[in-house]
């Protein structure tokens, strides 16, 4: 796998006093069904299987962590005859602290963390390091932290595939006006996905093909403060704009709801990420253009299967799993890297998202969407 490179994001976002309204957080998904291997409720692990503590970072930017990542990771840590203790911080950055001590405390044998940002994930694998507990970067690395195995999406490719979908759609609006929405500064994966954004988009505002309005990164993935922000950005450009990159789901859904103020939805292309229900009904209602799709199923059992191997202090078998690397520059070093495959998902790809389980069908077909979900064969 290609090796992913860390360069310095953008303007740190700026402050930004326009309130709006009706622009909240993703509403959660509940746990996936179908083929890809859901999770049985009450599903108990082995016996005497080794504990291994995950540290989730929050629920209020995307349904992902708590619909998806919680019960994959839990099924496939159990199914790796592990013991899994698996917490959220709910965006506390205190509460990621408490919650990695007192696993740290317990004794679990591995630590797999999912960070809040770069400082508390580093300050919390140190920890554990100290106290002989290996750690894996789950989703997002550490910049200049101790983790030894990280596990992800090719994040770079993300950004290609929504800076590509977003050129594809405004290929015959020469010039056309692109506002981006980009992630939190702080969070090094909206760095990578920016970066995998302008390889496709930057060539095209050199040339003149497309021009970049402006472009800002949202604190915290705030999807409110997203959605206020491209309000105020858009209203600052006489209310005009042809295309949309949003760095995911949530801030996407943000963004429509200013659209749909401004009679713009449907005829202004909205780029996204993670394919959740919200992004996928989007897609079908014709208010978003894309997402991309992160097998998270994929990414849990990765992670598991470094645990496992961790566990029983086996590295030559975790370094057969983890046969990528990725660049930390702040710390100096290449870390060894699970990196799997985003795949771009327009409205014609939903249905394969739902036949693999991700997504059930009655998540995203109620409704008026009823009709549009028959003509994809989703039912």
């Amino acid at each position: 796998m290609r090796r992913t490179k860390t360069l310095a994001l953008f303007a740190a976002a700026a402050s930004v006093t326009v309130a709006l309204a009706g622009c909240g957080a993703n509403s959660e998904a509940p746990p996936a069904g179908g083929s890809s291997g859901t999770p049985t409720a009450g599903q108990q692990p082995a016996a005497g299987g080794a504990k291994v503590g995950v540290v989730l970072p929050e629920t209020a930017s995307s349904a992902r962590w708590e619909g998806f990542d919680k019960p994959y990771l839990e099924q496939a840590l159990r199914d790796a005859g592990l013991d899994p203790d698996v917490q959220n911080a709910q965006g506390d950055v205190q509460k990621f602290s408490t919650l990695a001590d007192g696993m740290i405390a317990q004794g679990v044998r591995v630590l797999i963390i999912a960070s809040i940002n770069s400082e508390v994930g580093s300050a919390v694998a140190t920890k554990a390091r100290n106290a002989g507990i290996p750690t894996i970067d789950y989703d997002r690395l550490n910049l200049g932290g101790s983790s030894d195995y990280y596990v992800s999406f090719d994040n770079e490719k993300v950004g290609e595939l929504q800076g590509q979908a977003l050129a594809d759609a405004l290929k015959d609006k020469p010039a056309g006006q692109v506002i981006e929405i980009e992630g939190a500064p702080t969070d090094n994966n909206a760095t990578l996905f920016y970066n995998g954004q302008q390889r496709v988009l930057g060539p095209l505002y050199t040339s003149g093909a497309l021009k970049l309005v402006q472009k800002q990164a949202i604190d915290n993935w705030d999807n409110q403060k997203g959605g206020s922000t491209f309000e105020q950005i858009l209203t600052g450009n006489g209310g005009k704009v042809d295309g949309v990159v949003a760095a995911n789901d949530g801030l996407a859904g943000a963004i429509i709801t200013v659209l749909k103020k401004n009679g713009l939805n449907g005829s202004v292309p909205v780029t996204g990420q993670d394919a959740t229900a919200d992004g996928l009904k989007n897609i079908l209602r014709g208010d978003q253009y894309m997402t991309v799709f992160k097998p998270i199923k994929e990414e849990a059992d990765a992670a598991a299967k470094l645990a496992a191997a961790l566990a029983k202090g086996d590295k030559a078998a975790a370094d057969a799993i983890a046969t990528g690397t990725a660049r930390d520059d702040k710390g100096g070093r290449d870390v060894k890297s699970v990196l799997l495959t985003p795949q771009t998902v327009l409205k014609a790809d939903i249905k394969k998202v739902v036949d693999q389980g991700y997504v059930k069908a009655s998540e995203i077909c109620a409704g008026d969407l009823q009709p549009a979900c028959a003509e994809l064969g989703i039912a």
